[in-house]
């Protein structure tokens, strides 16, 4: 297939190269065309460029505006892509977002998915991630062997939006677990115990998991070089706690984390790893 791809950061880019590895045909576009690199890809001057060349885009970005500039700007996708096409966007963005930009494109009969991914950098590397994704089911049975090359599990949650709203899930559940990680280092430093062995010790019980083995192990080395970003996570709270403020759910444990990851962008840790969370206890 022609495949389109916007998005080359940490995570897009080995996408994008499993997709062409998989023998599909690569048209990119770049903000910053540095960011393409040595990729083997067909560039474009515009989204809507691209559009016009591909069967599939997938869009990997940071915001709701970015997809929406995207999607809906100008020379943005929706006056590239022909009938039929489909856009599957990887963004963490906001339920509602997702629900006004596939709409805008079906006006025009462009499918969109909104399908956000988990597993990091290394799951985006290793093919391994976790896709939760909202549209039509038909659609993504179209387009599963693509997204087949990109991740182990692949979940539909429901029309469009559910996706997003399963991967705000997602983060709440990781990020509060890097804040507890973070204060069960604080409290064991504070009795003077070794964390190395305190983190050893949990992960062979019923604390563990992925969370305490990958940022409790950056805490211990105290290795803040970002592996997430945590301005990302502090931007995904946002979306978040305002999709729980339109519905009206009471979240206190997240809005807590929250205010900690407010603390931490206050420090200017925001493109430092989220175990910085760490750091903003030991500064109390």
């Amino acid at each position: 297939m022609k495949i389109g791809f916007i998005g080359l950061g940490a995570m897009g880019r080995p996408m994008a190269g499993h997709l062409q590895k998989a023998g599909h045909q690569l048209f990119v576009w770049a903000r910053r065309p540095e960011s393409v690199g040595d990729l083997a890809a067909t560039r474009c001057a515009t989204p809507a460029e691209l559009g016009r060349c591909c069967d599939v885009v997938f869009t990997v970005v940071t915001s709701s505006a970015d997809v929406e500039g995207l999607a809906l700007g100008p020379d943005g996708l929706i006056e590239g892509m022909a009938p039929g096409s489909v856009l599957i966007d990887c963004s963490t963005i906001a339920p509602d977002s997702a629900r006004e930009i596939a709409a805008r494109l079906g006006e025009k009969s462009i499918a969109m998915l909104d399908a956000p991914v988990s597993g990091g950098e290394q799951g985006a590397i290793d093919a391994t991630l976790a896709i939760m994704v909202g549209g039509e089911a038909a659609v993504l049975e179209r387009v599963r062997p693509l997204l087949d090359c990109l991740g182990q599990r692949i979940v539909h949650i429901g029309p469009n939006g559910a996706g997003q709203v399963a991967k705000a899930c997602n983060q709440m559940i990781m990020v509060a677990a890097i804040q507890a990680a973070a204060e069960a280092m604080r409290l064991a430093a504070a009795a003077g115990v070794d964390c190395a062995r305190v983190q050893q010790a949990l992960a062979g019980g019923s604390a563990a998991s992925r969370v305490l083995d990958v940022m409790g192990e950056r805490m211990v080395k105290r290795d803040f070089s970002a592996g997430i970003e945590a301005r990302l996570h502090h931007k995904d709270f946002g979306l978040v706690l305002e999709a729980a403020r339109k519905k009206g759910v009471f979240m206190p444990l997240t809005a807590a984390v929250g205010q900690q990851l407010n603390a931490l962008m206050a420090q200017g840790w925001g493109r430092d790893d989220t175990s910085s969370l760490l750091r903003v206890l030991e500064g109390v």
